[in-house]
Formats: structure tokens, C-alpha cells, sequence
């Protein structure tokens, strides 16, 4: 899933029968770009990417991105100063049919990583202008995925998440497994081989579900992490161990973090979520417990909810629920059947 998570638009407005698993699943997001892996492993794809006319540059630092309002700020990749393409450049793909218009179908876009952001030439004061800073706009802002993502078109957030992922990956493997030799980056960005004893290393992704556990009264279970805001209600999740499958995973950690034993669940979908290198696998699941214990540690707080409870509080701002830019809330509201108004668009619309 490259762009941020839906829910149906076209799901039923009756509510499914108490306990039963969904018929639906989630909407397939099509991928962003068109990541050409074929081609991208070519010692010279690379280099002539970036020499093209139409080449795109996302710029990212510090795990930040470029940013202009709520779009993306795109560079032509041929007018980079060469001090910036010293750094990480990893090809990220080809702009296919349906992009926003201001993407060439066919065009190549690669991702920049800089050390640290540069500031426009307008936000430059005594000091001289960094390198490549007149190209960028006079608004620019270096944003996080979690800032932005919610407000973001689907395309650009898809492109974001891609870049997320690899550059975290880059950032925290720079080392060769083996020997701690520093290795260096091949296939345009997307493998690391290391010099002194040949092996290849391909970036790693983290399976994680996340859950929306149905009680047999048909009411949602949701919890607060200890990290949470105190208004803050979400989805159950944990990671995969080794050696256990996705469904072992959602009953283990549901029992651990909640105390509710799951009888059935079933896959909805999923969402990269390279944060720093997670896989978010979307289920829903069953349980004929009407009792939550909280573990106290990863959970804190857990409550059950009916969909007309749910709605309420949330519109009333007294819990909120994550972004649409995570698949937990696409979940959310999956059971509920369809969109969960936010406090100000509950009182715009009354």
C-alpha cells in the first residue's frame, strides 16, 4: 500500500452481523511508481537517470522531505549541484498512468539524501547561500511523513513512504553483517555488497499486525499504548517472531497486550510503514470475550465500543483516533462501514 489508506466506499451502511469476520477487504492501493528492477541493476542505469532531461529529484534529510504546502517539492535532477549527488541517491521509479499532473508519465524519479536540509535563499541571512539553495522555493519546509502524510495526495504520500523505507534502511545497515566492514551501495541504490567478502545485503522489512478485535456483541476493542496522548484510542498491533505465522502472531500478541483470546481473523490488507521498517499487516479478528486486562506496559487502557459510542466521542473530541494516513484507522473504519468524522467536520456538518 503506497498511498494513505481508505476506507470502502462502497461498504454496506448495515452493520455486519455481530462477530462475523468481514466479507471485504480493504481497497488495493496501486504502487506509486513503476520501480523498473529490472532495469535498475545495470552498473550504468543509474547515471544516466540522472542525466536525463526529465528526471525527477525528491530531496530528503534527516528523514525529513522537501516539502511546499502539502506537496512534494520536485527538482530536475539534471540541475543538482554535483556536492549533492555525493551523498545516498537511490533510484525510486517511473511515473506510470493516473499521477497528478504535475508528474510526466514516464518520467524517472530519484530520491537525494543530504546530510541536512538546505534553506531556501530567502531564509539565508548573513551567512552564504548552502549549495543547489536558490533552487528550491522561497516556502519550502522539511517535514516527517507523520506531519504531512494525513494531508498528502496519494501518489506523493506513496513516493514518500518508498523513500522513508530505503533511506532508514541505508541509514541503520551500513555495515556489513558479517565482518563490520563499511559496504557500498549497488543496483541503483537497492542492495549493499560488502567489499571484503562479496556478500550482498537487500533491505530488510519488520512483519507487524495490527488488529481490530470484534467482541461477539459486534462492539470494537481498542486500547492506548504507553506512549499515547491521553485521548488517544488505536488498533492492537505487535510485531511477528521468528519461526510464527501471521495469525499465530495476531492471537499471541492480542492475549498478551489485552488478555482477549481471538477464536477467528481473517486478512484485510496492509501498509509499509518505515518507521523505521515496518510492514503493517491488517487484520481483523474475532473473540467471544466481553473483558479486556491490559498488560500495563505496551497497553494501558482498553474499551470496548459500539459504532454509535465510537462516533460520538470522537466527533465530541473527547478520544481521538490515529491519522488516515495509517492503516489503523482505515481498519477503524472498516468495521464501522464507513468514514468517522473528526470534531470539526462533525460541526460543520450539523
Amino acid at each position: 500500500m503506497t498511498s494513505r489508506p481508505t476506507p470502502l466506499s462502497s461498504a454496506s451502511s448495515v452493520a455486519p452481523v455481530a462477530g462475523a469476520l468481514s466479507p471485504t477487504l480493504l481497497p488495493v492501493q496501486a504502487s506509486a511508481l513503476d520501480r523498473r528492477s529490472g532495469d535498475r541493476a545495470d552498473p550504468a542505469f543509474l547515471d544516466s537517470v540522472l542525466r536525463a532531461p526529465g528526471t525527477l529529484a525528491v530531496l530528503m534529510a534527516q528523514r525529513r522531505t522537501a516539502m511546499e504546502g502539502e506537496g512534494l517539492v520536485v527538482l530536475p535532477s539534471s540541475a543538482l549541484p554535483l556536492e549533492w549527488l555525493e551523498h545516498l541517491v537511490v533510484y525510486l521509479g517511473r511515473v506510470p498512468e493516473g499521477a497528478p499532473g504535475a508528474y510526466q508519465v514516464g518520467a524517472d524519479v530519484v530520491l537525494v539524501v543530504l546530510p541536512e536540509p538546505v534553506e531556501p535563499v530567502a531564509g539565508v541571512m548573513s551567512e552564504p547561500a548552502s549549495a543547489g539553495a536558490g533552487l528550491l522555493p522561497s516556502t519550502v519546509h522539511w517535514s516527517g511523513f507523520r506531519e504531512v502524510g494525513a494531508s498528502m495526495h496519494p501518489f506523493e504520500a506513496g513516493v514518500v513512504l518508498e523513500a522513508n523505507a530505503i533511506t532508514n534502511w541505508h541509514e541503520s545497515h551500513p555495515r556489513c553483517p558479517r565482518c563490520g566492514a563499511l559496504t557500498s551501495v549497488t543496483v541503483s541504490g537497492w542492495v549493499r555488497v560488502c567489499p571484503e567478502d562479496g556478500s550482498e545485503h537487500f533491505p530488510r522489512t519488520d512483519p507487524a499486525i495490527i488488529v481490530t478485535v470484534v467482541g461477539p456483541d459486534d462492539r470494537i476493542l481498542l486500547g492506548r499504548g504507553a506512549r499515547m496522548r491521553s485521548t488517544m484510542f488505536s488498533t492492537l498491533a505487535g510485531f511477528v517472531e521468528p519461526g510464527e505465522s501471521l495469525e499465530q502472531a495476531v492471537v499471541r500478541e492480542i492475549a498478551e497486550e489485552v488478555g482477549v483470546r481471538v477464536t477467528e481473523c481473517q486478512y484485510l490488507g496492509s501498509q509499509p510503514w518505515p518507521f523505521p521498517a515496518s510492514l503493517m499487516l491488517g487484520f481483523t479478528a474475532r473473540t467471544e470475550d466481553t473483558e479486556a486486562r491490559v498488560d500495563g506496559e505496551e497497553v494501558v487502557l482498553a474499551r470496548w465500543f459500539d459504532r454509535d459510542e465510537l462516533r460520538a466521542v470522537v466527533a465530541s473530541g473527547e478520544i481521538t483516533l490515529p491519522t488516515r494516513a495509517s492503516i489503523s484507522r482505515a481498519l477503524i473504519e472498516h468495521w464501522n462501514g464507513g468514514p468517522i468524522d473528526e470534531p470539526s467536520v462533525a460541526r460543520a456538518s450539523s
